[in-house]
Parts: structure tokens; C-alpha cells; sequence
């Protein structure tokens, strides 16, 4: 009986979702600012479910990796703030002009930008990513279906309690958010491709690997967080440090934390060194022959190099020539986000077209890759496909298009056979980007 209200429940998301893509900017931006205020004025609550999950995650022996992922703490409560700010400042993503055209005299095609409509998210001991994936799903008028990890139920449901209070003050309401709360539920919403139109995962690689292959919905995200740093030869050797040590340690848990270092041979004498003495003893190196050469290090054994560590432990390689590190992140990477020091030109735009990853960076810490940073308000996730979004998602990537044609009684048989009509096909709108 529970299995067919819970189905039920998401069938009903639909005229959810319909309402919500013609709700109006005001309308989705005072949810947003009641949903803010609402966390703020039940901070203690939710706080207290989060130390709760907390001990009890510590007392299962859950891996300190994940632990750590799933502390809210009042700094992460803050980023989800303003993250919300962020949003409501942004503009309307609903309704934007993509292409105009006139076809024929009288008859104009319009591309405008519409919501999803229903996405299931999908989701492990990540209860910030709650808050994101709900502000950005309102902000673009999705429903939302979310099933986060049992480690996190109690911060899940204390998050979603203070928002549907919020929203009771909102025409909107809050009927277009549902929290699953079973495995059974989520095994249902797998099956549900008539009823939810896109399916985001945020966990682990068997995690995310079991949504794909589980599933006929779409699915937008990442298996594999396998990230590159490569020292180039003519790298600045105190830049290349800075960068090395903070997308290794300033958060090592997320999927955009460097995984291998790939240092070129001119410079590894002098640069592998004084990275070890700055990672000191908080940081596993695993080094190749060269490497081991030159530091103490745990020795390379064959797996190092797909390995996802997510913790204080880096892979470190020398190669001779830019073209090897390039080829070594196209056989190991995993397409999500790698990046070059190098004080060369040529180097760096070669890096540039030649990695064929989400994110391609110059002289930047790979921690950078991510939505808040990148100013798209918050993101629902990171995507490593080639299809629809790639790399960190914000709204653009929770939204769709549809045509709009308007005529004056034209009809295609005027426009085929002998003596056709013709099309004019003028652009109406400069090319390139959106447009409102």
C-alpha cells in the first residue's frame, strides 16, 4: 500500500512541475528568500539531527571521507546561503530568448529555454547538496525527487521540514518536493522513466556506477573523480607548490581533489622534493621509480594510477614531454577535471585542446571546479558527459528548450514542388549566447 501512495506521489509531481514552470520570477525568488530565512531560524534543529548522524555514522565506523562529507557545519550552512542569494539574484533562467529567426515573411521561429520537469536526485551523506539541488531545482521551476543516504536521514529530514514550513507561506507551496526515505523507494523511482525525466547520483563510483546501469532514465553525473595536476617544465616552481598542496589538501574528499601529479623530468629534481617536505607527514605520496629516487614514498603498484583515493594520499609521476602527461590523463583520467602550471605559451594552449576533460585548467588549483566558485549560484552536481551539461551544473544545466513558431496561415505545400516558395531564414538575434 506505502509502495503505491509513494508512486502516486510522484505521478502527482508532474502538475507540480507544470506549475511551476509558469510561476512567476517573484513568485520563485520570495520561496527562495523563505526557504533562507527558514534555515536560519531553524539552525539548532538542524544541527542537532546532523550531530546525531554524525555520532551515529562514527559509531558504524563509516569512512572518515564520508563522515567528514556529511557534517553541515555553520560554515557550510553560510555557503548554502549564499549560494541561495546568489541564485535569487540571478536572472530568471525561465522563458530566455536562445534563437530567433524568420523563415518566411510573417512566420518567426522562436527557441526559448523551459524547465526539466520532474529530476530525482539521488544522493549520499552529501545533506549540502540538499539544500543546492532544491534551491537550484525551484529557481529553474523543477519538481524534485530526492533520496539521500541513510547516514544522513535525520539532517534530510530537517532540512526538508524547515523548507516545506518556509514554503507554507508561499503560493507555490512545497508539494513539488518529495524525500524518499527507503531503499525500496529508490529501486521504484529507478523503474519510474514515464514519470521522471532526469536522474542526478552524488556518491561514490559504485554508487553512481549502480545508477546507470540500473536505470532507462537519464542520468547527468560522474563515476570517477580522477584528477590531474601536471608541472610543465617551465612552471614557476613556487606557483606550481601552492597549487599542488591545495588541490591535494584544502578539502581531499571532493571529486575534484588532484588524485596524480604528473611532474616533467627538467624540473622533478628540484620540484618532488620540496613538495614532500611541504605535504610533510600528512600526505601518502605513491611514486614511480623516478620519484622514488628522489623521496621516501610508498612505491607504485599497478592500480595507483585509477585509483580514486579521496583522502590525504597523491599519486606522483615524472614524464618526459608534455605529450606523455597529456596521454597519461587521456589513458587514466576520468574526464572531470585536470590542469597545467606552465609559464609556456604553447604548452598551455596545447593542454588546453588536447585534454578532453570538463574542466581544463592553466595555472590553477583543481578545486576550483565547482559551481559556486564558477558563479552559477550553487550546482546539482558535475557532469562528465558530452551530452546536455558538462562539468559543474547550475540551473542552465536543469533546463531544456522548445521551439515557438507563429504564422500568418502559411502552409508547407506553398513551400514545396515547382515553383516552391522560399525560405528566407533571418536571423533576428546577434549571434552567439542567450538572450532575454
Amino acid at each position: 500500500m506505502e509502495r503505491v501512495k509513494r508512486s502516486e506521489e510522484i505521478i502527482r509531481l508532474r502538475e507540480e512541475a507544470r506549475r511551476l514552470g509558469f510561476s512567476s520570477a517573484e513568485e520563485r525568488n520570495g520561496a527562495l528568500s523563505l526557504i533562507a530565512a527558514g534555515l536560519e531560524r531553524d539552525w539548532r534543529a538542524i544541527k542537532a539531527a546532523n550531530d546525531e548522524d554524525v555520532a551515529q555514522a562514527e559509531r558504524d565506523g563509516l569512512a572518515p571521507p564520508l563522515v567528514k562529507r556529511l557534517v553541515y557545519s555553520e560554515a557550510k550552512q553560510r555557503e548554502a546561503k549564499r549560494g541561495i542569494a546568489d541564485v535569487i539574484d540571478a536572472d530568471d533562467p525561465i522563458g530566455r530568448v536562445r534563437q530567433k529567426r524568420e523563415l518566411d515573411e510573417d512566420l518567426i521561429l522562436t527557441q526559448v529555454t523551459v524547465p526539466i520537469g520532474v529530476i530525482g536526485m539521488i544522493f549520499e551523506a552529501r545533506p549540502d547538496a540538499l539544500v543546492q539541488i532544491i534551491t537550484l531545482a525551484l529557481k529553474s521551476g523543477n519538481a524534485i525527487i530526492l533520496k539521500g543516504g541513510s547516514e544522513a536521514q535525520r539532517t534530510n529530514e530537517a532540512l526538508v521540514a524547515s523548507m516545506r514550513k518556509s514554503l507554507g507561506e508561499s503560493p507555490l507551496g512545497s508539494r513539488w518536493i518529495v524525500l524518499l526515505e527507503s531503499r525500496s523507494d529508490v529501486s521504484q523511482m529507478l523503474t519510474m522513466e514515464d514519470s521522471i525525466d532526469l536522474l542526478i547520483p552524488r556518491g561514490s563510483k559504485e554508487f553512481v556506477s549502480y545508477i546507470m546501469d540500473h536505470t532507462n532514465i537519464p542520468v547527468l553525473g560522474h563515476a570517477d573523480g580522477i584528477c590531474h595536476l601536471f608541472i610543465d617544465g617551465s612552471a614557476d616552481l613556487s606557483m606550481a607548490l601552492a597549487i599542488a598542496y591545495d588541490a591535494k589538501t584544502q578539502y581531499p574528499a571532493a571529486c575534484n581533489a588532484v588524485e596524480t601529479i604528473l611532474v616533467h623530468r627538467h624540473i622533478a629534481a628540484a620540484f618532488i622534493p620540496a613538495l614532500k617536505q611541504r605535504f610533510g607527514l600528512d600526505v601518502v605520496i605513491h611514486g614511480d621509480e623516478g620519484t622514488a629516487a628522489l623521496i621516501d614514498c610508498v612505491p607504485y603498484q599497478d592500480g595507483d594510477y585509477d585509483a580514486e583515493y579521496l583522502a590525504m594520499e597523491v599519486n606522483i609521476r615524472i614524464v618526459d614531454s608534455l605529450d606523455e602527461a597529456i596521454a597519461h590523463i587521456a589513458r587514466y583520467g576520468s574526464n572531470h577535471t585536470d590542469a597545467i602550471v606552465t609559464a609556456d605559451e604553447e604548452a598551455k594552449q596545447t593542454f588546453l585542446s588536447q585534454v578532453d576533460s570538463a574542466d581544463v585548467f592553466v595555472n590553477c588549483s583543481t578545486r576550483f571546479a565547482d559551481g559556486y566558485r564558477f558563479g552559477l549560484g550553487a550546482e546539482v552536481g558535475i557532469s562528465t558527459g558530452r551530452i546536455h551539461a558538462r562539468g559543474p551544473v547550475g540551473m542552465e544545466g536543469l533546463l531544456s528548450t522548445k521551439y515557438l513558431l507563429e504564422g500568418s496561415g502559411q502552409i508547407v505545400a506553398d513551400y514545396t514542388g515547382e515553383g516552391a516558395r522560399a525560405f528566407t531564414h533571418i536571423e533576428l538575434l546577434p549571434a552567439g549566447g542567450d538572450h532575454a
